[in-house]
This record gives C-alpha cells, sequence and structure tokens, in this order.
C-alpha cells in the first residue's frame, strides 16, 4: 500500500468510528430525574385574631374564595387534631380550624374571668367566624364540636352549605355507659361528683381516648396525648374542663331543637364515624338517618379520634360529597 493510500485509509476508518460514536449518541447525556413530581402540599398558616379580648388561634388554608370548611374540634385537643386533614382538602376547599378558649394554643382565662359553657364557646366560634369573613361554610362537627356547631347552625341555617359529622352526638342514644359518672354531676354539681371525674383529666384516660378501638395501636402518634395532656395540666385547666363537664348538660336539652333543625333544614351530611368509640358509640350516629334525607352513612372500624387512622378515607369521602352538594350548587348560583 501506497503511502498515500494508507493515510487515506487511516482518515477513512476515523471518519466511520466518528459517525458511529455520533449515532450511538442522538441525545446529550443529562442527569434528569423524570420521575412523576407531586405539586407541594397547600401551606398551612398559623393565625391568632382578637375575640373579646381573648386570643383566638386558627389553622388556615387554602383559597380564601373557595368554599369554606369550618373544623370545630373535640375534647382534650384542639385544631392540632386536624392537622392531617386540612392539606387533604386546601387545594379545592378554604379550611379553617380554631382552637376554643381554654383550648390549644388560645388564650385560656380562668372560670372566674371567664364563663365556660358550651353556649359562650359557641358565642366566641361565632364572633370568631364574622371576624375572619366567613359569610358560609361546611362545618366538620366532632364531639364538642357538635354542640358548637349545631348552635351555630340553628342560629344561622342560612350560612350552613353541609355537614360532616364526624363522632359528634345529638340524640340521647349516643349517651350511653361512659356518661354515668357525668350524668351524676349534672344532677349534683357537688365537689365529691366532681372529684370524680378528675380521672377523665390524667395522662393515661389521654391516651386511651386516641387508642381504644383503633385497629392499630402503633399507627397512632404519641404526640397527641403528650401535647394535649400538657395543655391539660397547666394550672386552672382542670377546673375549666370541669366546668364543660357540668355544661354538657345544657346540650341534651337541645336535642330536640337541633333535630327540629336536620328535619326542617335538610343540610346535606357526612357522617364518618369511628364505630369503636366508647365515648360516643354507634348508637348515637344511626338516629341522623330518621331526620335527614341527603346523608351519606360510614362507620369506620376505628375509634373516638377517627382522623389519626382514617384521615385519608374521610378527606376522600368530603371531597367528594362538598364536590357534589357545595361546589355544584355554588357554582349553578354563579
Amino acid at each position: 500500500m501506497t503511502r498515500l493510500a494508507h493515510n487515506d485509509f487511516i482518515s477513512t476508518l476515523v471518519s466511520l468510528l466518528t459517525i458511529s460514536l455520533l449515532a450511538t449518541v442522538t441525545e446529550p447525556v443529562v442527569a434528569e430525574d423524570h420521575r412523576h413530581v407531586t405539586a407541594p402540599p397547600p401551606r398551612v398558616s398559623y393565625r391568632t385574631v382578637k375575640i373579646d379580648g381573648l386570643d383566638i388561634f386558627y389553622r388556615e388554608a387554602g383559597p380564601t374564595d373557595a368554599p369554606t370548611v369550618l373544623l370545630l374540634h373535640g375534647f382534650p385537643t384542639s385544631s392540632h387534631m386536624y392537622r392531617n386533614l386540612i392539606p387533604k382538602l386546601a387545594d379545592r376547599y378554604h379550611v379553617i380550624a380554631p382552637d376554643y378558649p381554654g383550648y390549644g394554643n388560645s388564650s385560656m382565662p380562668s372560670v372566674d374571668e371567664f364563663d365556660y359553657t358550651f353556649a359562650n364557646l359557641a358565642n366566641v366560634v361565632e364572633k370568631f367566624a364574622e371576624k375572619v369573613g366567613l359569610e358560609k361554610y361546611s362545618l366538620y362537627l366532632m364531639d364538642y364540636g357538635a354542640p358548637i356547631g349545631f348552635r351555630l347552625a340553628v342560629k344561622h341555617p342560612d350560612r350552613v352549605q353541609a355537614l360532616i359529622v364526624q363522632n359528634g352526638n345529638a340524640y340521647e342514644e349516643g349517651l350511653r355507659e361512659f356518661w354515668k359518672p357525668i350524668k351524676a354531676y349534672w344532677k349534683d354539681r357537688s365537689s365529691t361528683n366532681g372529684d370524680a371525674l378528675r380521672k377523665l383529666l390524667t395522662i393515661d384516660a389521654t391516651k386511651w381516648q386516641y387508642t381504644h378501638g383503633t385497629r392499630k395501636v402503633e399507627s397512632v402518634s404519641p404526640d397527641n396525648w403528650h401535647i394535649d395532656q400538657r395543655l391539660l395540666d397547666r394550672p386552672g385547666n382542670q377546673e375549666i374542663q370541669l366546668a364543660l363537664f357540668y355544661s354538657y348538660g345544657s346540650n341534651v336539652k337541645l336535642y330536640p331543637k337541633w333535630q327540629s333543625y336536620l328535619r326542617k333544614h335538610q343540610p346535606p351530611t357526612l357522617i364518618v364515624w369511628g364505630k369503636n368509640d366508647y365515648i360516643f358509640p354507634a348508637e348515637g350516629a344511626h338516629p341522623y338517618k330518621r331526620d335527614l334525607k341527603t346523608l351519606e352513612f360510614h362507620l369506620l372500624d376505628t375509634g373516638h379520634f377517627a382522623l389519626e387512622e382514617d384521615s385519608d378515607f374521610i378527606a376522600e369521602r368530603m371531597r367528594a360529597f362538598l364536590g357534589e352538594h357545595v361546589r355544584k350548587a355554588r357554582a349553578a348560583r354563579k
């Protein structure tokens, strides 16, 4: 082979190798993760407003021009019980959850400074709703939230778009064995009967509320009862709780009025009830069927604080139910 031919052969070979390499690298190599990226969860804001000189703390998330869901907490907790539910709703709903006086991060005046009755708590929540501009809302009623929310509903039926009832009682069928010592206190507000209820304010009782009737105790965070108990143990808080144990008797007298509200105004209602709850057992859930025509009914295999195990299911049903009965109705009016 001549020198010229040899050089031509080498040039041709290099060209072929270059073309081959380019053919195998059709796109630049980029270190990129092509997995699906979900949107970040809605941001929750933590705010405080003044109501009658009291600091009322609340959690809020979601667009303020969306339908509002007002979450009313139970005993012995606070808006903290809704920490998992709020982000699951807030992409589509304006979600807001206050702490009552004496609970959570709200003011805790003594029993000498504030009359701890359910009527007064409802008063504060009513003024709170007006202060933050809630004209219409769906109510999430749980435990103590039920007597507070039903007072709002009876007073302002035009504001209530739907009810979500989770272990929130409005029928005497739901007051069973657990309530016997409390009923004794309603009849005789003696220190003896009151002291007998202090065992309900201990760490063991608080933990029991969260764990009794659950499917898997280990799925419930101990942060719940430790946070609640720290607040219950504040000086003067036991007297607040005893005052509200006594005041709960005033709610029972209003049950017929609340049932009449349900029959007359027929708010669309979603029931998501922990059926293993010893405090508010399933016997208190079934009577809602007597008075409501638009009712979705679920008994969940869990206890008193059903959101601890079933927040995904409850959020899913709320989104579907409110989508059908609130968002569609809202869109039709526009």
